[in-house]
């Protein structure tokens, strides 16, 4: 039997592919899951769409994906290879498939070719990494799609992908030059350029194998077809929709005529075979860009000047419209970046220059500015030179498909017809002419584009949870091809067929070439096994863009009553639906989400596995006891640490961390939650008696036998270093001192909360607060009558306990605050507590007045610049700072580093996600490997940085981090602000 990796107990083989489960283990080296979990954790991409897969195999290498093709066969079963699922089209969908999850082990840069500027590839790399792997050597991977930050190479194969840079490059069947393709009898296939008539091909076609008739079938299938294939393909730059009949034979740069199959599998959304191996052409990569984005009160007048945007030389020329503006205020992630556009901008255009097509930037922007802004076609313009300035817009625009779907209510702007096509200068007419087909069917839609070459992403607003929504979506589909044809246009110019577009491809290329489809189909894959009715159909059973929907009008969803308050989310189910599918959780090394994929890379352990677990949940695909089972808790939902970086991170705002409290509150009342959560949910108490009995209770974990002891009895890992105490508290301390800036001579006043690390553990931490609150003249208070601030019990599910310590904080402060006090953390997951979670747990303006004046230490002396009163000495030295999670999410982690660089710190801040530790997380004995292998990815990021030492604002991230090799636990950023001072 193969090698496997560990699989968890509870996984349990679905009855009806258990043979098959079997099989497949026996062969291959990866894994092989068939349990239910794993086929909800499929059943969705990007897009409307859901079917339940029979399994998914994880392959290793070619061979595995050989074997498990195989194995299929023998029982007929279809095979769907996926990348990261990001596909919009449901391409990645397939009800009974074998799903190859190629994004999980095949994702190496196999070999990289300067001279040549050719790089081959395993599918299952990431696009980003590829891109980051290719910097050095000053080269690119030409295709930019939106979700290049976590879409795979071979997705973008599959998919024929491209993006904002089609302007200037094209699309993937430009720059795929060799593939070793898996064929569907398992059989692997190298294909490259091959001159027609010429040695090789008689060599090839001279044999009796699969092979041979695949390239004489396809040679007479181009050549008997050449005057419809002329006729019916448009001539635009982007036409992603059926099979690549006209672009597989060619005549190369020898001038040879040649065929060569990669062009044919790029797009056909693995329906002929599944790429193992890839060879790409690549492009030089500009050393700089600019950017103007001018701005229109009216669509119609920005297409229009789409066709004259294109007579300036020019590398991208993207549209986005007031609906992406709108909602990129409304979020939290993303109001940063639109906050620049003028409120009356209707429509914008974004154009790109680069060094490598212009010479001086700002002539090149002085004269488009004369052609759109100066003569006044459009009434404002944005221009942008470095890459900051860049990076916030082309952040802007990635966003629009997940911020569009982020609209409360159950109608939604969906995929459907998003990429049609058609030439640039008709695009005026062609969004007029849209625009009846809506107001036809009465509804409207969002708009936004790649419109330098003509691909306009129209999303119309429907509710598919209603049969006459979902019939309406048939019926635009239907009307816009229409539309196309007389453009001749392409119904897709991007996200390809899938579910959503297969079906219109008989009318949209003409009888003759849909029978040449489907001789190709049946030639590569004879059984029609290979991710079956996507691209082609067979007659008896068609494609229907209705069916296999993810709601459908037989959707419900139960709206269970919450111990938090779920309002402003629309509904727990709401905040549930929310995730789209469009996986940006599981993007590979940038912001906070998803650390605990990135760790595993386990699709369970991404936000959106998550949320498709609780969906199932709550919309009775799982039994109704399923949410509070053992099982759930633990894969689902114990992994989750409550970053709360979804919750920015996730463009439509899936705050996976607090719909994981509350399950966990609901499943308290089933089930007894256990004495570790309940000792980790009252830590506060724990953490005074150690205190009072220190140091004894110092040395009582270092008996011999005492952590083996912890871990059977309690679970808490014998090989993580617990906490010590110190023997007089930050509280004690402060009262014997008192405060050392009288009320009546101080600027400001505040409240210094005695979380429970500071006032235990870490006092020096809490004396470095003070020092440096009283250098800026402030009077500082430590409240007498406050409790925990409720964070271990909010994030163990206690809400209750969490409830009675957040009244009882609101209450005692509420008075000060009202008298003009501050209250202020050292804590950053205890501000946080208050600036948010505290507003879920209670309501009223007792609770919002004393939110809206919490903040953590270091925000506080940035937002009131209280370091302009202190003087700091001269410092040479240098610091990386991992910022706390929970203070990214609340997008108030640039507070710190603003401070250390005033008081004369060189500050690296890393782009980091959460340490690993999460509270008591890190402690659990289940949890500490994957803890550990968080850590990692921090413990590389601090590396790289060419720092002289590390700081971080979290007590959880100063305890992993102090467990690097030959590390020593790092400082708390307010004690270098501290040592900064001038005496």
């Amino acid at each position: 039997m193969a090698q496997q990796d560990a699989e968890s107990p509870s996984r349990v083989d679905e009855a009806e592919y258990a043979s098959l489960a079997s099989d497949l283990r026996d062969a291959v080296d990866g894994q092989v899951r068939f349990d239910e979990y794993s086929q909800i954790l499929y059943a969705t991409d990007g897009s409307i769409y859901q079917a339940r897969p029979a399994g998914v195999v994880t392959p290793r290498h070619a061979t595995d994906v050989q074997d498990a093709v195989r194995v299929a066969a023998d029982y007929d079963v279809p095979i769907l290879a996926r990348g990261a699922g990001s596909s919009l089209g449901g391409q990645a969908v397939g009800p009974g498939c074998v799903v190859l999850d190629m994004s999980r082990h095949m994702d190496s840069l196999v070999d990289i070719d300067e001279d040549d500027r050719e790089a081959t590839i395993q599918p299952g790399i990431v696009q980003d990494v590829l891109d980051e792997h290719l910097a050095r050597y000053g080269l690119k991977f030409a295709p930019d799609p939106a979700s290049s930050n976590r879409a795979t190479v071979g997705g973008g194969i599959g998919n024929n992908s491209t993006g904002a840079h089609s302007v200037r490059y094209g699309i993937t069947d430009a720059y795929t030059e060799e593939l070793k393709v898996v064929l569907a009898d398992g059989s692997l296939l190298h294909t490259r350029e091959v001159v027609l008539d010429g040695e090789e091909w008689d060599e090839i076609v001279a044999k009796d194998t699969r092979e041979a008739e695949i390239y004489r079938t396809v040679r007479t299938l181009v050549e008997g077809n050449a005057d419809e294939i002329e006729d019916r393909y448009p001539k635009l730059k982007r036409s992603v929709s059926g099979y690549n009949l006209h672009k597989v034979i060619y005549e190369n740069d020898d001038g040879e005529r040649v065929i060569n199959l990669s062009k044919l599998f790029v797009g056909a959304e693995s329906t002929l075979g599944v790429v193992v191996e890839a060879t790409l052409s690549l492009v030089t990569r500009p050393e700089e860009t600019a950017l103007a984005l001018y701005c229109f009160e009216d669509l119609v007048d920005a297409m229009e000047a789409v066709p004259e945007a294109l007579d300036f030389d020019v590398s991208a020329v993207e549209l986005m419209d007031d609906e992406v503006f709108r909602l990129a205020r409304d979020s939290p992630e993303f109001a940063q970046y639109a906050d620049p556009i003028p409120e009356k901008t209707a429509a914008s255009l974004m154009i790109e220059f680069d060094s490598e097509l212009v010479d001086d930037f700002e002539d090149a922007v002085a004269e488009t500015n004369a052609h759109f802004h100066d003569a006044g076609k459009a009434f404002d313009v944005i221009e942008a030179y470095t890459d900051d300035e860049q990076a916030k817009l082309w952040k802007l625009r990635k966003a629009a498909i997940p911020l569009l779907m982020s609209l409360d209510g159950d109608p939604k702007p969906y995929p459907f017809i998003e990429d049609a096509t058609v030439p640039p200068e008709e695009l005026a007419e062609y969004v007029q002419s849209f625009e009846d087909v809506l107001i036809d069917h009465g509804t409207s839609a969002a708009y936004f584009a790649h419109a330098g070459s003509g691909t306009l992403h129209i999303r119309p607003i429907l509710n598919l949870k209603d049969d006459d929504g979902i019939q309406m979506m048939q019926s635009i589909a239907d009307d816009v091809t229409d539309l196309v044809l007389e453009h001749d246009g392409a119904f897709s110019g991007e996200h390809g067929d899938g579910l959503a577009r297969t079906e219109f491809n008989p009318k949209m290329y003409g009888e003759s070439l849909w029978a040449a489809f489907k001789d190709v189909k049946d030639v590569f894959d004879p059984e029609w096994r290979m991710n079956p009715g996507k691209v082609v159909y067979r007659d008896d059973d068609p494609t229907d863009m209705r069916e296999n929907l993810r709601y459908g009008a037989e959707y419900s969803s139960i709206e269970p009553a919450t111990k938090l308050d779920f309002d402003e989310e629309g509904g727990f189910s709401q905040l549930v639906e929310l995730c789209n599918g469009c996986g940006n959780c599981r993007q590979p090394d940038r912001d906070v989400m998803c650390p605990t994929y990135r760790a595993s890379e386990e699709e369970i352990q991404a936000t959106r596995g998550r949320a498709n677990l609780l969906r199932a949940a709550i919309s009775g695909e799982l039994p109704e006891e399923e949410l509070y089972s053992d099982r759930f808790q633990e894969e689902v939902l114990d992994l989750c640490i409550g970053c709360k970086g979804c919750m920015n991170d996730c463009p439509t705002g899936v705050d996976m961390a607090k719909l994981k409290t509350e399950v966990k509150h609901q499943a308290h009342q089933h089930h007894d939650p256990g004495i570790r959560d309940r000792l980790f949910a009252n830590i506060d108490t724990l953490s005074a008696l150690g205190s009072r009995l220190a140091p004894i209770t110092n040395r009582l974990t270092e008996l011999p036998g005492s952590r083996l002891a912890l871990e059977k009895i309690f679970g808490i890992a014998a090989d993580r270093e617990l906490p010590t105490f110190e023997a007089e508290s930050f509280e004690e301390w402060f009262e014997s001192r008192g405060s050392g800036v009288p009320l009546r001579e101080a600027d400001d006043k505040v409240l210094l909360f005695p979380d429970t690390y500071t006032n235990y553990s870490h006092p020096l931490t809490g004396k470095a607060a003070v020092t440096v609150l009283e250098a800026a003249n402030v009077h500082v208070e430590i409240p007498d009558d406050v409790g925990a601030s409720g964070r271990p019990a909010y994030s163990k599910g206690f809400l209750d306990l969490a409830e009675k310590r957040a009244r009882r904080n609101v209450n005692a402060l509420r008075p000060y605050v009202e008298d003009g006090w501050s209250v202020l953390f050292i804590e950053p997951s205890d501000a946080v507590m208050f600036q948010d979670e505290y507003r879920s747990l209670m309501q009223g303006s007792a609770v919002e007045t004393v939110s809206e004046n919490a903040y953590s230490v270091l925000e506080y002396v940035d937002t009131h610049r209280l370091d302009d009163r202190m003087l700091f000495e001269e410092s040479d030295e240098s610091l990386s700072y991992h910022g706390h999670c929970n203070q990214k999410a609340m997008n108030k982690d640039h507070h710190a580093v603003g401070v250390l660089r005033r008081a004369g710190y060189a500050v690296d801040p890393l782009d980091s996600a959460c340490c690993g530790m999460a509270g008591s997380f890190g402690y659990e004995a289940e949890h500490f490997d994957l803890s550990k292998a968080m850590g990692r990815i921090l413990f590389d990021k601090v590396e790289a940085s060419d720092t002289d030492s590390v700081v971080a604002p979290g007590a959880s991230c100063r305890s992993q981090l102090g467990d690097r090799a030959d590390a020593t636990k790092p400082p708390h950023p307010i004690t270098k602000v501290a040592e900064a001072l001038v005496d």
